[in-house]
């Protein structure tokens, strides 16, 4: 009964936008109860990745909470449904998991990256939210994981049981494997949030919220990591607004 209230409620807070469900209100109506919350985000990236990846788009669609992490979903809903929704990056959803976390004294684990990286993620934790038990998990870098390692991974984050697990092994790798374990993972809430681990721990640093508020967060990044990033931002993006207009007059066709 409780994993039906919740999916009804999340139902009820989301927006339907190019086949998927995104979330339309603020992360404070985001709880955790004792069944496990699998939160994902979705941009243009992904959007078109998963068109071409059954596996990576089934994982998007059965997340319980899919946040509008970009600009294009965000004009996308309105453009589509006439719906003003917030930008939520991954970054937002992991400061507020935090805080609340640091009010009840609660606990996170961190899966994915380097040791080094999460080491330096421990040590900011311990600072910036004193009142949260933390601990991680550095996984072997690879494109996919055998049954021997991802057992190692779900059994140290079991024996920490943290009310927040957050999975850091960049898209599509992440959702794909919380979506194939999810009924196995001893958390209240997974949230795949990949950057961000990198983002906290000040090995890749993030635009200001000047850039951010300006919906210009992708050009500041797109200059700082050209080779990286010219295929998401010049490539990806105008396919995921070609796809949009498309739908915009498929339906009009239709109605």
């Amino acid at each position: 009964m409780m994993t039906e209230m919740k999916y009804s409620k999340y139902q009820r807070l989301s927006t339907e936008v190019m086949g998927y469900s995104i979330f339309s209100a603020e992360p404070e109506q985001i709880e955790y109860h004792d069944t496990i919350l699998v939160v994902n985000t979705l941009n243009a990236y992904s959007y078109v990745k998963a068109k071409k990846d059954p596996s990576f788009r089934s994982a998007l669609q059965h997340a319980d909470v899919l946040l509008p992490d970009g600009f294009p979903v965000v004009v996308a809903a309105r453009f589509l449904k006439g719906k003003i929704i917030k930008k939520i990056a991954g970054e937002d959803i992991f400061y507020y998991f935090c805080k609340k976390l640091n009010q009840s004294h609660g606990k996170c684990f961190f899966l994915g990256a380097s040791s080094a990286t999460l080491e330096r993620i421990l040590t900011k934790i311990h600072t910036d939210f004193p009142d949260i038990q933390v601990s991680a998990y550095s996984p072997p870098f690879k494109a996919h994981f055998s049954t021997e390692e991802s057992q190692q991974m779900l059994d140290a984050v079991s024996q920490f049981s943290p009310d927040v697990l957050f999975v850091g092994m960049t898209a599509p790798k992440q959702e794909k494997w919380v979506d194939q374990y999810r009924n196995s993972i001893d958390a209240k809430v997974v949230c795949s949030i990949g950057a961000v681990f990198d983002f906290y721990a000040g090995t890749v640093k993030r635009p200001s919220d000047l850039w951010i508020r300006l919906n210009l967060e992708w050009l500041v990044r797109l200059m700082n990591e050209p080779k990286r990033l010219w295929k998401r931002y010049m490539v990806y993006s105008p396919l995921f607004f070609i796809d949009m207009i498309k739908y915009k007059f498929s339906n009009r066709l239709q109605s």
